[in-house]
């Protein structure tokens, strides 16, 4: 029964200390050493230092990488957001985030034609900036709009190499068609060569026969001529001329 009531009691406490940080201001948080207003006051010092760039001269800092990566990554993405997002305004809401090892400060921009977040994002072991994101904040319709479109090239893509692997795969058939061929083509050909070989035996059986009637008038013109008989002599070679 006491350790029922304990654990019932450590469960109390717990709820207790959540409601508790649930209800505490943000600015009065110690953030490893840093305020809330210190927090606040370096994004806006960030956000003046882009703002007060003109776009050549933005440009200039890129191409010659006369800052930190992160820097200028920073312009880069500053650029790619005031081109969708219109020209800068005013500050907006300010808020904190922490994440494990990383603390993320977020002010809201409002621009021309829809605001954009600018983020500062911090190492919290050390509290140094490790980056920056400058995002354009889009509405949910849009968002929505945007990931259809997404599915919908990737189902593309996903469908069109499919289509690609079936023809490659159909046209391995042609292997097979071409290969009968090449052996009907050979099959033709070996017919055509024992024809040839029959008609030269035919030809030359034809040229036997013709030779031995041939004979047998020459023995009898010489045996008519000599008044002998056939048997009496033997042709044994015919020269023709």
């Amino acid at each position: 029964m006491r350790k029922k009531f304990a654990l019932l009691l450590s469960l109390c406490f717990v709820i207790a200390a959540m409601l508790m940080g649930c209800g505490t201001d943000p600015r009065d948080v110690d953030y490893n050493g840093v305020s809330y207003d210190e927090l606040e006051m370096t994004s806006e010092q960030s956000i003046t230092a882009v703002t007060s760039m003109s776009p050549e001269e933005m440009q200039y800092y890129i191409e010659s990488e006369s800052y930190a990566p992160a820097v200028l990554d920073l312009f880069r993405s500053w650029q790619e957001a005031i081109a969708i997002s219109g020209e800068y305004q005013s500050l907006g809401e300010f808020t904190v985030e922490k994440s494990g090892k990383t603390l993320t400060t977020t002010h809201t921009l409002v621009c021309e034609n829809r605001n954009v977040q600018f983020q500062v994002v911090y190492s919290y072991y050390n509290m140094q900036i490790t980056g920056y994101t400058v995002e354009p904040v889009y509405s949910l319709g849009e968002k929505m709009s945007k990931a259809g479109l997404n599915t919908v090239i990737s189902m593309a893509i996903v469908f069109g190499v499919l289509i690609l692997i079936s023809l490659i795969i159909n046209c391995f058939n042609i292997f097979p068609y071409l290969e009968n061929k090449k052996k009907e083509k050979e099959k033709a050909a070996l017919a055509g060569s024992n024809d040839q070989v029959v008609s030269q035996i035919i030809q030359r059986e034809e040229q036997l026969t013709d030779d031995t009637e041939l004979v047998a008038v020459i023995a009898a013109a010489i045996a008519a001529s000599t008044g002998q008989s056939t048997s009496d002599f033997v042709v044994r070679s015919i020269h023709r001329r």
